[in-house]
């Protein structure tokens, strides 16, 4: 499979390092980006062929992933459309619906959306993907390859749980930095030195993940066991309670998820 990124920002280079690293030759990988840095990066970096501008040379292969801001989309898939010829295309793109992209590109129907999120730069992703109905199989196989390449994915089939998707795990890893951040300030206030309450409070919350992940049990079952009544974390936990923050948490999702609804209307305007 031949690969061509259309930009080549953080995510794109960690997809390309992720794919590098699975195995995947340089020659089959290309790169458009139109800071010479960036470029000059990747190519050190990876040893990628890139391109400063779209061409057809550029785009030749079985597969292009979109990679740019969503607000230069429309602009990069109208140069796109008269060099697309049947290949697989990829959005990475936050918030850009399938039809509006399919329409910059003069009515292309083999088209992936992905929302991959941050933790990807470390390989340790969760992509969402929906195929729009001109996706064959073996082009969703190819997507799930190439967002695999940097985590897990996860296939939704219709494309409304993108925005589900963008709220929970595209937005979420701001979530956990936000905990993570009253942590060590509650650590701090209550006396530990600054290295000591980053410690903790990173090193609590990867074991409880880890714990989480490689438990059969529901996070409500683990969380109770580490509750004994009377005991500091009832303390901790009913202080939480009272003042609404699961509540609160499940209404800043909702809000992220209306909102993701509200961008991709609003960037597919004519």
């Amino acid at each position: 499979m031949n690969i061509t990124f259309i930009g080549g920002g953080n995510m794109a280079g960690a997809i390309i390092g992720g794919l590098r690293k699975k195995g995947f030759a340089a020659e089959a990988l290309r790169v458009v980006e139109i800071a010479a840095e960036a470029r000059a990066k990747l190519a050190r970096e990876y040893g990628v062929a890139t391109f400063e501008r779209l061409d057809a040379t550029a785009v030749a292969g079985d597969c292009v992933v979109l990679a740019v801001k969503p607000q230069h989309m429309r602009e990069v898939a109208q140069a796109l459309r008269p060099l697309l010829k049947q290949q697989l295309v990829i959005s990475i793109a936050a918030g850009i619906r399938s039809t509006d992209l399919a329409r910059w590109l003069g009515g292309h129907r083999r088209l992936v959306r992905a929302m991959p999120n941050t933790p990807a730069l470390v390989g340790a992703g969760c992509a969402g993907l929906y195929a729009t109905p001109g996706v064959t199989n073996e082009d969703m196989a190819r997507a799930e390859t190439i967002l695999g390449a940097v985590g897990t994915t996860l296939k939704v089939e219709r494309e409304e749980e993108l925005d589900v998707i963008t709220a929970v795990s595209g937005s979420g890893p701001a979530y956990v930095f936000y905990f993570i951040e009253a942590l060590q300030q509650a650590a701090l206030e209550l006396g530990l030195a600054p290295d000591a309450a980053a410690r903790l409070a990173l090193e609590t919350f990867a074991g409880a993940v880890k714990l989480a992940a490689e438990s059969h049990e529901d996070a409500a079952i683990l969380r109770e066991r580490v509750t004994s009544k009377g005991g500091t974390t009832a303390a901790a936990l009913a202080s939480m309670t009272a003042a609404g923050i699961k509540e609160a948490i499940v209404r800043a999702v909702k809000a992220a998820e209306k909102r993701s609804r509200e961008l991709g209307a609003e960037l597919g305007r004519d």
